[in-house]
């Protein structure tokens, strides 16, 4: 079976063969940048998950204390669906929900984008869990993942012809760093991965293997 390492290994050798040298100077750059600013460190093992309630695609409202009432989450912060890292970490998470249901719990993926841009994602990719927008990242910021992205790297993506600022409904430029929680169901995070570089995903059979062994 191919892992989601090897998808975006594939994913970034045909960038590297197609971007311009300029481009990705920048945005590894960028990436460096932020890590070297500490900021958005994210919530740690052991923290308790903020109580939060966000729409869905459908816009229908979903509580993270109602669902964890049911068994623990798998929760997913992803950039959005403009993201081709973030739409492969989608996939295999989609590939890998019967796992993850047999296991007991649930995954629910949340970006900044509107419900809207969300619901294309989740037509896109025929994805089967939960999907909330998190309007201006108010939930994100609880989770200490938002970051601003500099003036450079905006005007990389306005070049790119990526209209992130449309597809969240702002003009914040502002965004999650990719991270994946397990939250069992007492809201006690049982494990956090938050990592400055986009392009780093951590494998969902390791998140399985955890809620497995909660």
């Amino acid at each position: 079976m191919t892992t989601l390492l090897k998808e975006i290994n594939s994913y970034k050798e045909v960038f590297k063969k197609k971007a311009p040298e300029e481009k990705q100077k920048l945005m590894a750059q960028a990436t460096r940048e932020l890590a070297e600013l500490g900021d958005a460190q994210g919530l740690n093992i052991g923290d308790k998950v903020p109580d939060f309630k966000l729409p869905d695609a459908t816009g229908k409202v979903v509580s993270i204390t109602e669902e964890l009432a049911k068994g623990p989450v798998i929760l997913s912060f992803y950039r959005g669906g403009w993201c081709p890292y973030c739409n492969l970490e989608l996939k295999a998470y989609q590939s890998e929900l019967d796992s993850i249901k047999d296991a007991g719990a649930m995954l629910i993926a949340i970006s900044p984008e509107t419900p809207d841009a969300s619901l294309s994602t989740i037509e896109k990719h025929d994805l089967k869990f939960i999907v909330l927008s998190d309007d201006r990242n108010k939930v994100a910021e609880q989770f200490d993942l938002v970051f601003k992205m500099p003036d450079y790297l905006i005007e990389i993506y306005k070049s790119s012809g990526l209209d992130v600022a449309g597809r969240n409904g702002n003009d914040d430029w502002e965004l999650p760093k990719p991270a994946t929680f397990v939250i069992d169901q007492t809201g006690k995070i049982v494990f956090a991965e938050v990592d400055s570089d986009y392009t780093n995903r951590v494998e969902p059979s390791k998140v399985i293997d955890i809620v497995k062994n909660m």
